[in-house]
């Protein structure tokens, strides 16, 4: 914690304190930086998809406590070997992990569904994706709400580093991907805790995360 509340990890190691959910993690460096490379366990990629995995709590959690603020992170993610099909390479920053794991919200990017790509139909709108476990998955949010507010484009890509910022306030979230804002969430699905900040992951996704920063309010 420096004196101005913000809290920096450079995630060149698994920071003391963390701890793992149905993901592993190794420090190693990745297109010319240090990082994190997270995945998900071979039990939770071979459990129940809506039980293991897709939009559950499979993360690694950091010690650092947050409620409103902004927390920023590098990301570059790719497919993981054997990834299923309808694999994106899905990463991001889960926020307001209760004590308990039960609760929390997330932002993720889904790479190959990125505007780099020129993916074909809605795919194309599905860059970034905002949820809140456990009852508003990304399914049940799409289903509910046709007009794709709680998703976005995003001009990404798989195997590049960008960086994924969110400004949460209340029952709103500002997501930003290089400094160029994509997502505003006016009214989000869970009631504002504080919690934990966590690095979150998906099915046939390998992801490295660097350079987490965390402010808040």
């Amino acid at each position: 914690m420096t004196d101005s509340g913000v809290v920096t990890l450079p995630l060149d190691e698994l920071p003391e304190g963390s701890l793992l959910k149905s993901v592993t993690a190794q420090p190693i460096e990745v297109a010319g930086r240090a990082a994190l490379r997270v995945e998900l366990t071979e039990e939770a990629a071979g459990g129940i998809p809506g039980v293991d995995y897709i939009d559950q709590p499979t993360f690694v959690l950091l010690p650092v406590e947050f409620e409103n603020g902004v927390v920023e992170v590098d990301v570059f993610a790719r497919l993981a070997a054997g990834a299923p099909d309808y694999a994106r390479a899905f990463a991001g920053i889960a926020y307001r992990i209760s004590e308990d794991d039960r609760r929390f919200e997330a932002v993720y990017a889904r790479p190959l569904n990125g505007a780099k790509l020129n993916p074909p139909g809605p795919r194309a709108n599905r860059g970034l994706q905002y949820f809140a476990y456990p009852e508003w998955d990304f399914e049940r949010l799409r289903e509910e709400y046709p007009d794709g507010r709680y998703e976005a484009k995003a001009d990404i890509g798989p195997d590049e580093w960008i960086r994924l910022r969110l400004e949460v306030e209340g029952r709103s979230v500002r997501v930003s991907v290089n400094g160029v804002p994509v997502l505003s969430v006016k009214e989000t699905k869970a009631t504002p805790v504080r919690g934990r900040v966590g690095l979150w992951v998906d099915i046939g996704t390998e992801a490295f995360f660097s350079n987490v920063s965390v402010s808040a309010l």
